[in-house]
């Protein structure tokens, strides 16, 4: 089972519960200005899924007006994208860039170096949320305000598809093992690329630089969803997106690695999070290696040892230091 942290707000007296809520928002995502009409006794509860360096979580409040001033923002940052299903209520987000209204069953994006007031009506409110790092999506600042604030439906298309990640996740936690969290991340963060991929690519009045941004990152998702694609390489990825083999390198020019450096990058981190998995501890380790891309065991070994400094055994009886 994951491991899941509740908190609710009954836990301390009536009238410290809305200033206990104000701090765990704080610790938990960025620290923020509240109001409530209900402060008086405040009823909420969250649960918080771990996922490494990402974060799922579930939340149930009264009405509440949450504000991210640009002197919160300079005190503390964690730079990270929030996306928020609204599962039950209604609200607004109002940024100097835009205003947008929420019902249920919209989604809500938000950025932790925004300045914004989020209204949220209803008794209760009731929410399905993740939180991304922008490490994991780096974006201009203009591309997040194309993003930020954009209304998007989570009945049909590149919504649907997170809300029903997000809603599944949370129905059931027990279904999954902690040894499961990293391949929950790997699958959430390639579901907002796609989705922010999907609102960039918006229509032909946007500047080159965004539709760039936009296919960059449509072609990442792609990428971390053929992983396990032995005949994945830089050719078949340009003609799936219908572009050349040089514009693909072209694409990748401001990146920290070329195409085919990250691809072997993300491969190699795919076989390091296997080779530590209790419960692959009997797949042989050149099953593991085939799984992620090399078929050969001496290429899979030489590559690791490279990238980690340790061989695969090695790093496998570390990990897993009891294994029969």
């Amino acid at each position: 089972m994951l491991d899941e942290m509740v908190f609710r707000s009954e836990d301390v007296c009536a009238a410290d519960r809305f200033d206990y809520w104000t701090e765990l928002l704080g610790r938990t995502h960025a620290p923020m200005e509240l109001c409530s009409d209900h402060a008086g006794d405040f009823r909420a509860s969250q649960r918080v899924l771990d996922l490494g360096a990402v974060t799922v979580w579930s939340a149930t409040f009264q009405p509440l007006v949450f504000r991210r001033t640009p002197k919160l923002i300079r005190q503390s940052d964690p730079e990270a994208y929030h996306l928020s299903l609204v599962v039950s209520g209604t609200g607004a987000g109002v940024w100097r860039h835009r205003e947008t209204e929420y019902k249920p069953y919209d989604l809500f994006i938000n950025s932790s170096s925004l300045p914004n007031d989020v209204y949220s009506i209803g008794d209760p409110v009731q929410t399905v949320a993740l939180e991304v790092p922008k490490a994991l999506l780096p974006l201009s600042r203009d591309m997040a305000g194309r993003i930020v604030g954009a209304p998007v439906s989570a009945r049909d298309g590149m919504g649907a598809l997170l809300a029903q990640f997000l809603t599944r996740l949370v129905a059931d936690p027990s279904a999954y093992r902690p040894s499961d969290r990293p391949r929950l991340a790997s699958i959430a963060t390639p579901l907002v690329a796609a989705l922010f991929a999907h609102l960039l690519d918006a229509g032909d009045r946007l500047p080159p630089e965004t539709h760039r941004r936009a296919l960059l990152l449509r072609i990442q998702a792609f990428v971390r969803e053929h992983l396990h694609d032995r005949h994945l390489t830089p050719s078949t990825i340009a003609a799936a997106h219908h572009i050349s083999t040089s514009y693909l390198h072209r694409l990748f020019q401001d990146e920290d690695a070329t195409v085919a450096a990250w691809i072997r990058r993300l491969r190699l981190e795919a076989a390091r999070r296997d080779l530590a998995d209790p419960a692959l501890r009997l797949v042989p380790i050149h099953a593991i290696a085939a799984r992620w891309g090399f078929p050969r065991a001496a290429d899979f070994s030489r590559a690791y040892r490279a990238a980690y400094g340790t061989t695969p055994r090695d790093h496998r009886h570390q990990a897993l230091p009891h294994r029969e």
